[in-house]
Order: structure tokens, then C-alpha cells, then sequence
């Protein structure tokens, strides 16, 4: 196992950090029997592949699946992918586990400039996989850091849940307060239309659209893939879903409620909490990536915070204005 900075955090350990040379080997001219022949009775990190090496520089890969089924006396030339799957060993491994996957094979090359770097096995790949979704899991649902592995999560001792727990959960009372603070102001319009009261919950629920982004957003930079691919579509999904639902509940409100004021307020504040909370769950995991920080950390209680006082102001404001 080659490692190039155990110092570094599990946060931003590499592709190299997992990769093995000790993994079977052969020239592309070698026949597929006696590759077969020199793997019996050796014992390697991951037999899943056989790296074609010409010196340090790789040629190509052949799964073990294909070098069974091949005709013993055909050359490893004819059965390898020339142009496998492969990063750069500084690569982050959730970035290396991910294109993996996505790509169908059983192991990773790791190589720079052509030099073979080692393969990464299939358990590295799945240990890596488990342990960020873990950590985004945890940090998404207000912990102030993920445990590893992640059953210590569940059985830590009481003093350590609270210190892991507290510190976000005191954002969101302080958030509480606010919103608490942003309803009062709007208390002579709430006792003459009580009415305006009843959809608040249903407005600050649909913050889940924003929760919804936020999850891609966080899986999109922990691979690599940047805000400004999924900016667009993501901004126009939060636009159209609020004009479905608000569509929906102005038909429904004023039906029902007999009050049509009131559901072109709840309509027009699904629309603005639908396209703030898509915003807002776009840019903070972003802002705190460029600060160096997981994104996943404290995003989602924060930008939960942010949207539920939006959304609150908003509503409340445009209510007061198309009853009042």
C-alpha cells in the first residue's frame, strides 16, 4: 500500500492512500495460460484485474472474468481494455471510488504520466463509499462531526451525542427566535386575519425543495462536479415546482377557505420559498467548500435556518399586503 501523507485528514485522503502493487502483473505479449499459471499459489491484494505493464508504464487492464473465458494461447494484448478507468494519485477517493463505480469495473488504476501507481481493490473502493456517505449523512442531519465507523454514531456515550448535537441545534433555536421576532411584527394582521396563520407551516415546509438540492449540490463537489453544471437546471427545477404547487394551492386554499386573497398569498410564497430555498441550497454548500471546508458540514441545519426565516418574512409580508 503506498502512502503519501498519512498525516493528512480521512477529509482528503487519495486515490493513492488506497492503491496496491501487489496485484498480478504481465507483459502484452504474454499468453493467457501462462499469466494463469503464474497466479496459482500467490496471494494478492486484488486479483480482480491483471494490469498489462510495458516497465512502469501501463498498456491497459483484464478482468480475471475475461481472462478465464479466453483461449489459453491468445496474447494479453488482445484481451486487455487499452483505455481503462484511472486517476491521478492525488485524486480524492471519493472521487477515484466514485468513477469506479460509474464506470462497471471491479478495480482502479491509479497512474501518473503513464507510470503505474497501483490498482485500488473493490473492498477500498466500498470502504470509501460507506465512510462518506456517513459523514454527509450525519453532517446533513446536524452532527457537528461523523463518527467512524459509523455504528459508533449510535451507541457513543451521552456526553459526547449532546457536544455533537448541541452546537447546530443552537443555531436553529437562535433561528427560532428570529422567526419568532419576524411573526410578531406581523401580529396585528395574524388577529385580524387568523387566517394567514394556518398555511405557515405548509409554506415553511416546502424548504424540503432546498433540502432536496442541497443533497446534490453536497454529492456533486465531494466527485468533483462543480455548482455551475447543475446551476441551471437546478434553479429552473425549484422555479417550476413552486409554480405546480402554487398553482395547486391557490385552487385548493380558495376553494376551500373561500378566500382567494389568502391563496394568492400561499401561492405566490410557494413560488419565492420553492426558487430561495433552490438558491440558498446552491450557494452555502458552495461558499463553504471555497473556504476549504466539507461542504456537507453545517450546511443543512444552516441553510434550513436561512430558509424558514425567508420564507416566513416572505409570506407573512405578501400576505399582509394582498389581504391587508
Amino acid at each position: 500500500m503506498t502512502i503519501l501523507d498519512p498525516a493528512r485528514s480521512d477529509q482528503f485522503r487519495t486515490a493513492a492512500q488506497h492503491a496496491s502493487f501487489h496485484v498480478p502483473t504481465a507483459r502484452r505479449d504474454e499468453l493467457a495460460t501462462h499469466v494463469l499459471d503464474a497466479m496459482r499459489g500467490q496471494h494478492y491484494d486484488s486479483a480482480a484485474a491483471v494490469a498489462v505493464l510495458d516497465g512502469d508504464q501501463l498498456l491497459g487492464l483484464v478482468t480475471i472474468e475475461k481472462l478465464f473465458a479466453a483461449p489459453p494461447a491468445t496474447p494479453m494484448s488482445l484481451l486487455m481494455d487499452a483505455n481503462p478507468p484511472a486517476v491521478a494519485s492525488s485524486t480524492v477517493q471519493e472521487h477515484a471510488a466514485w468513477k469506479a463505480v460509474h464506470h462497471n469495473e471491479p478495480t482502479l488504476a491509479v497512474i501518473d504520466d503513464g507510470r503505474f501507481g497501483g490498482l485500488i481493490p473493490a473492498n477500498a473502493m466500498l470502504e470509501v463509499l460507506l465512510t462518506e456517505h456517513d459523514e454527509d449523512m450525519v453532517r446533513l442531519g446536524g452532527f457537528l462531526r461523523s463518527a467512524s465507523p459509523a455504528q459508533l454514531t449510535t451507541v457513543e456515550p451521552l456526553l459526547r451525542r449532546l457536544w455533537h448535537r448541541l452546537p447546530w441545534l443552537g443555531v436553529g433555536l437562535f433561528g427560532a427566535l428570529l422567526a419568532a421576532g419576524v411573526v410578531g411584527n406581523f401580529e396585528a394582521d395574524l388577529a385580524e386575519h387568523v387566517l394567514i396563520a394556518f398555511f405557515v407551516p405548509g409554506v415553511v415546509y416546502l424548504d424540503a425543495i432546498g433540502t432536496q438540492t442541497e443533497a446534490l449540490v453536497i454529492r456533486g463537489l465531494s466527485l468533483g462536479v462543480g455548482v455551475r453544471r447543475i446551476i441551471g437546471r437546478e434553479i429552473a427545477t425549484g422555479v417550476i415546482l413552486g409554480l405546480l404547487l402554487g398553482g395547486v394551492s391557490l385552487l385548493v386554499v380558495g376553494l376551500i377557505w373561500q378566500d382567494w386573497a389568502v391563496a394568492l398569498a400561499v401561492a405566490l410564497s410557494l413560488l419565492a420559498a420553492a426558487s430561495i430555498a433552490t438558491v440558498i441550497a446552491l450557494v452555502l454548500p458552495w461558499v463553504i467548500s471555497r473556504l476549504g471546508q466539507d461542504p456537507a458540514f453545517g450546511s443543512g441545519p444552516l441553510a434550513t435556518v436561512v430558509q424558514d426565516i425567508l420564507t416566513v418574512t416572505i409570506y407573512l409580508a405578501v400576505a399582509s399586503a394582498l389581504v391587508g
